[in-house]
C-alpha cells in the first residue's frame, strides 16, 4: 500500500489577497488571470487550490523529494504559460462531459511527468522551502526583463559565486572596462529592478510589501542574494536566460 504524501505548507494560502478569491469558480479565476496579465494573485489562487493534487501526483512518480520539488516548480511554470491560451468550454468537443480545470491540470501534470528532463539531485539548486512556485515563476519572468549587462552580472554573482574582482576581470576581457564599484552598483540596480518588475500583488503576498493605497511604502533594502539564494535553479537556467552557454556568455542578446 502506497504511503501518504506529505503536502508542503504554502503560507500564501492564508494571505488575505488569496483568501478573498476563494469564492470564485475555476472559470472565473482563469478569466481574471487572462484579463489581468499584470496581476499575480489569480494564478497564485489557482496554485493554492490545486497544489495538493499536483504535488501528490508528482511525488508518487519522482525518485526523490528534491526532484519532486523541482518538477513541481517546472510543472507550475508550464501551467502558468499554458493558462494564457486556455479556453474553458462547458463541454469538450468529442463528448458531453463538462470541461474542468482539475482534469486539465491532471493532464498537464501527467505530460510534465512523462516529458520533463529532470537532472540528478546534485545538479538541482531549486529550493521549494525558499520559493513557492508562483513566486519562482514571476521572479523568472522579472529576470528575463533585466538588461543584458545586469542579467550577466547577477548570474555571475549568484550562479558562480564570483567575486567582484573576478567579475571585473571577465567584463574587461569582454571589452567592458568597469571597476569593482561599478559592478556593485550594477548588481544593486539588478536586484532593485528585479523586485520592481514583479507584479505588485506578488510583492505584497511574498515580500510583505504594503500597497500604496493602503500605506506609504517604506524604504527598505532591495532584493538581495540572501533572499534569492535557492530561488532559481541557476545552473540549469543560465543558458536559457542568456540564450547561450554559461562558459561563453557575453553582453549581446
Amino acid at each position: 500500500m502506497a504511503s501518504a504524501v506529505t503536502i508542503p505548507p504554502f503560507p500564501e494560502s492564508d494571505h488575505h489577497l488569496v483568501q478573498s478569491l476563494q469564492h470564485l469558480s475555476d472559470q472565473e479565476l482563469v478569466m481574471l488571470f487572462q484579463r489581468n496579465p499584470g496581476a499575480g494573485r489569480y494564478f497564485t489562487a489557482i496554485f493554492c487550490r490545486y497544489s495538493p493534487m499536483v504535488y501528490s501526483l508528482i511525488r508518487h512518480s519522482a525518485r526523490s523529494p528534491v526532484q519532486a520539488d523541482y518538477l513541481f516548480a517546472l510543472t507550475w511554470r508550464h501551467i502558468l504559460h499554458e493558462l494564457n491560451g486556455l479556453a474553458c468550454p462547458t463541454a469538450t468537443e468529442d463528448s458531453q462531459k463538462p470541461f474542468t480545470l482539475q482534469n486539465w491540470l491532471i493532464n498537464v501534470t501527467a505530460l510534465c511527468i512523462n516529458q520533463a528532463m529532470i537532472p540528478e539531485v546534485e545538479s538541482i539548486h531549486y529550493s521549494l522551502a525558499q520559493a513557492s512556485p508562483p513566486f519562482w515563476c514571476y521572479l523568472e519572468q522579472a529576470l528575463d526583463r533585466l538588461p543584458p549587462l545586469e542579467r550577466l552580472v547577477l548570474v555571475m554573482a549568484l550562479t558562480f559565486r564570483w567575486s567582484e574582482a573576478r567579475i571585473v576581470a571577465y567584463l574587461r576581457a569582454e571589452g567592458e572596462p568597469l571597476s569593482a564599484a561599478d559592478v556593485r552598483q550594477i548588481l544593486d540596480q539588478a536586484y532593485r529592478r528585479l523586485e520592481e518588475s514583479l507584479p505588485e500583488d506578488i510583492r505584497i503576498i511574498y515580500l510583505n510589501h504594503q500597497p500604496p493605497h493602503e500605506a506609504a511604502v517604506a524604504e527598505g533594502d532591495p532584493l538581495g542574494d540572501d533572499l534569492l539564494e535557492g530561488v532559481f535553479d541557476w545552473p540549469d537556467r543560465v543558458a536559457e536566460v542568456l540564450g547561450q552557454s554559461p562558459q561563453t556568455a557575453t553582453l549581446s542578446e
